[in-house]
């Protein structure tokens, strides 16, 4: 005689299922969380070319959100231009037959040496410089602009860069100043030397890379220019390029940072990496130029329309750090008490895909669902990443799973009451 089930044993039946599925989800959940803490870990220490981009304690890679206010910041701001407008100045294409950024190069150990004479010998580091023959120069080859040149030796990871520079007939280069600099230590320009860049500080360090963006976090500080600067370099910038003694004027080194309340949720993901790495890392004065530009390495992969959605970010939504206090010596980049961002990447809800470069590796980059607003409000805890979905998500699949559970034992007792 065939036994039928009785309603306690289809009942425990599903809850014995329901507690197997909980397991399995919760074991799932565990996994994705474990992947986004390694890749954090993995994002911490900016790289380029298997190099570290300067130690991770090194001031480039220091989180300021937390650093108190400058108490000259409104006075700064307002001279750089409270009614100005971040502007990308990178993005794909051409502009007047040149790639838009800074380019840069990363060569092997093996790559030939070649003379450079400098303009400002007394302020530059000698050659031989690993340039190589095709080497990407700022603005082209036809360029009056900057010319920067910028080629990372991978075998050695030494940083050489180059301002205002040309090749020869010979094969040599001339150039107005050089720098060389060890990626793996935290030393600085001699005081009151330039580099390839008016403040003294390395150019590589601050360009946004489309690599970056596509990983999902830039976990240092940007570079950007202002039309007037003051006769005067804070840490750790080394060097000045102005006659103006204004002291309401941005010295080189001025770093700044978007203010936490503003609300970067309506932008694309690609926008809101940029703009949070704006609050977690800041900007630095490096140059004179047009106010507000922020560079950036070319790629072929830019949205430049998308990159263009940056100049609703406005002077006003920015504020000056005091950043003083991280100074250990005035002749190194080490800052004190380094802090690492816990969470600098965007808080993920609507995924969209990049495309990567060549030279990365294809993730999704995904959206912020939670955004200080402009007026205050705090929705959900900021922009930053957060693991507020994993308990909303196991929640609602464990609340689901049982209403099926009674449904299915409601149904059950009915139909063997029936058959009584």
């Amino acid at each position: 005689m065939q036994l039928q089930p009785t309603p306690s044993s289809v009942a425990f039946r599903l809850t014995g299922l329901t507690l197997g599925l909980v397991i399995i989800v919760n074991v799932i959940i565990t996994g994705i969380s474990g992947e986004q803490a390694a890749r954090a870990d993995t994002n911490s220490a900016p790289s380029v070319g298997g190099c570290p981009l300067f130690p991770p304690n090194n001031i480039w890679n220091h989180d300021i959100s937390k650093l108190p206010v400058h108490p000259n910041s409104t006075h700064f701001i307002k001279s750089i231009g409270l009614q100005g407008h971040v502007h990308a100045d990178f993005g794909a294409g051409l502009y007047n037959g040149a790639s838009i950024g800074i380019p840069y190069v990363v060569v092997a150990d093996k790559q030939k040496l070649v003379p450079v004479q400098f303009d400002y010998t007394g302020e530059s580091d000698p050659g031989p410089y690993p340039i190589p023959t095709k080497v990407p120069i700022e603005g082209g080859t036809l360029s009056s602009g900057d010319r920067h040149v910028i080629v990372v030796n991978s075998g050695t990871c030494q940083l050489y860069e180059m301002f205002a520079a040309y090749p020869q007939s010979n094969g040599s280069w001339k150039a107005g100043s050089g720098a060389v600099w060890n990626l793996n230590s935290n030393a600085l320009r001699p005081k009151s030397w330039t580099s390839a860049d008016a403040a003294g500080l390395p150019i590589l360090a601050g360009l946004v890379r489309y690599d970056e963006v596509a990983a999902g976090a830039i976990n240092h500080a940007l570079r950007f220019t202002v039309n007037r600067t003051q006769r005067a370099f804070l840490w750790p910038a080394r060097h000045y390029a102005s006659s103006d003694t204004d002291p309401n004027l941005p010295p080189m080194g001025l770093r700044l940072r978007l203010k936490a309340g503003v609300d970067i949720s309506s932008f694309s993901p690609q926008n809101r990496v940029i703009l949070t790495a704006l609050k977690h890392y800041g900007m630095i004065v490096a140059d004179n130029g047009s106010s507000w530009y922020i560079s950036g390495a070319p790629d072929s992969h830019w949205n430049n329309d998308d990159l263009h959605e940056l100049s609703e970010i406005s002077g006003s939504d920015f504020e000056v750090v005091d950043e003083s206090t991280l100074r250990i010596s005035p002749d190194s980049g080490q800052a004190r008490g380094h802090s690492v961002s816990s969470t600098p990447t965007p808080n993920p809800t609507t995924a969209q895909t990049f495309t990567p470069s060549p030279t990365t590796i294809a993730i999704n980059l995904t959206g912020p669902s939670q955004a200080v607003n402009r007026k205050g409000s705090y929705p959900g805890g900021g922009d930053a990443a957060g693991g507020g979905w994993i308990l909303t998500l196991l929640l609602f699949t464990v609340g689901g799973i049982a209403v099926l559970a009674m449904v299915a034992f409601v149904a059950l007792r009915q139909r063997f009451g029936e058959r009584r």
